[in-house]
């Protein structure tokens, strides 16, 4: 009698368990955030991407990203509260959890002001790479170039070659 195989990675069931949490403190933990409000919510995101770029059949480029957080959100009449972050950890949680809480006592915030406009102008409408041509950047880039290494026969060891005299 022949064992089924097992995959050869295995996933967590839900994105609670990816995350390390225990579903019956997250659960006070929400109960206690979403206590009093009409409707509420927590959703997680985990996602990974990975891009590769060709030319001509060769690799040019290569990506990988991974992203995680989550967001909740809480409702109260015509009040909402919205809070989230990146870190997906019961601690986290519980910081949102307290946020949304405010929606609760009806309480929808209040428009802050943005900060006040200046007229001061820290840059020029100049382009640094258009002000010189091609030939000039191009030049300046050979002139730090390193020098190729040699061997000194006494010991061995390579060392930079020194420019000639004058350069």
């Amino acid at each position: 009698m022949t064992s089924p195989a097992a995959p050869a990675t295995s996933s967590p069931i839900s994105l609670i368990d990816r995350a390390g949490l225990d579903q019956s403190r997250l659960s006070r933990i929400l109960g206690h955030g979403l206590e009093g409000a009409d409707d509420g919510e927590l959703f997680l995101e985990y996602r990974q991407s990975e891009v590769m770029v060709f030319d001509n059949g060769r690799l040019k480029q290569a990506t990988y990203d991974t992203a995680q957080g989550f967001g909740m959100r809480a409702v109260k009449d015509e009040a909402v509260g919205y809070a989230h972050a990146s870190e997906v950890s019961e601690e986290a949680i519980r910081r949102a959890a307290d946020s949304v809480r405010a929606v609760k006592g009806g309480y929808s915030g209040r428009i802050a002001d943005g900060p006040a406009r200046t007229n001061v102008r820290l840059y020029t409408d100049d382009n640094p790479l258009a002000s010189l041509g091609f030939e000039a950047r191009s030049s300046c880039s050979r002139k730090w170039t390193p020098m190729p290494a040699t061997r000194t026969p006494a010991c061995g060891r390579s060392r930079r070659a020194s420019p000639p005299p004058g350069k």
